[in-house]
């Protein structure tokens, strides 16, 4: 199937690895030029030298309020037009709803909630009809994660939120749509099960769970969320996506 990616161009947060890398890296193989940005300048540099032609990186915080229109305005000079982006929503402090400090749950508004939000509000003026916008959120959206309270309940919020932008941006032939990733075998993954003590048994009882019986590849994400965001995936808008090897049960 051809994607209709070539020429198009995106932004993409929080993609110096992981599931917003492995995007960047389906898009790129796939034709288009992506401008990523992550908060470290280091990783930045090293995975567009990764990426290739076709690819540009800057450092950003979304915690910053101060980030968003200097990252839409560089995205619109390195992509000359911005045919959507990616935008990765940082994990915020874990922890129960009785043990999470109320300063913790006000850190995980400002970085869940308000960062994506105003690059958004900064990015839509720029967009044209067949944009799209896609958010990467959590399987927390359809069911609640053991020790990630704040996760769980910012989370489902913006997924209603992108809902809502559907409806609003739809008349301009610009769709929203999210990401539910269940366990995907990133870094963050894999630190977590090292914190465990037992790395391998942690891996064994996560895939348990999982219909598929294994975790799933940064590669099988990505190349789910560079259909979504293509022309490919036209009529497809409002929704939320899950890619979790059949891990929620939810409808």
């Amino acid at each position: 199937m051809d994607l209709g990616l070539g020429g198009r161009g995106y932004l993409l947060t929080g993609a110096s690895r992981g599931l917003g890398f492995a995007t960047a890296r389906a898009l790129v193989d796939d034709g288009a030029r992506v401008l990523i940005s992550s908060r470290s300048a280091e990783s930045v540099d090293a995975a567009v030298s990764s990426l290739g032609s076709g690819a540009f990186g800057v450092p950003a915080d979304l915690a910053d309020p101060d980030t968003a229109e200097g990252l839409v305005a560089e995205a619109r000079e390195r992509l000359g037009t911005v045919d959507g982006a990616l935008i990765s929503v940082g994990g915020p402090a874990p922890g129960t709803v009785l043990s999470t400090p109320e300063e913790a749950w006000r850190d995980g508004v400002e970085s869940v909630l308000l960062g994506p939000l105003r690059l958004v509000r900064a990015l839509v003026p720029h967009l044209a009809e067949g944009a799209a916008i896609g958010l990467v959120l959590s399987i927390s959206v359809k069911q609640p994660i053991g020790h990630l309270a704040i996760s769980n309940g910012l989370r489902p919020g913006l997924a209603m939120t992108a809902k809502a932008l559907a409806d609003e941006l739809g008349p301009r032939g610009i769709r929203v749509f999210g990401l539910l990733p269940g366990t995907i075998a990133t870094d963050r993954i894999a630190e977590i099960e090292a914190a465990s003590g037992d790395p391998e048994k942690a891996r064994a009882r996560t895939e348990a769970g999982i219909p598929l019986r294994r975790v799933g590849r940064p590669e099988e994400f990505g190349r789910v969320a560079a259909f979504a965001l293509s022309p490919a995936a036209s009529y497809l808008t409002g929704v939320m996506i899950p890619v979790d090897g059949g891990l929620s049960r939810a409808l």
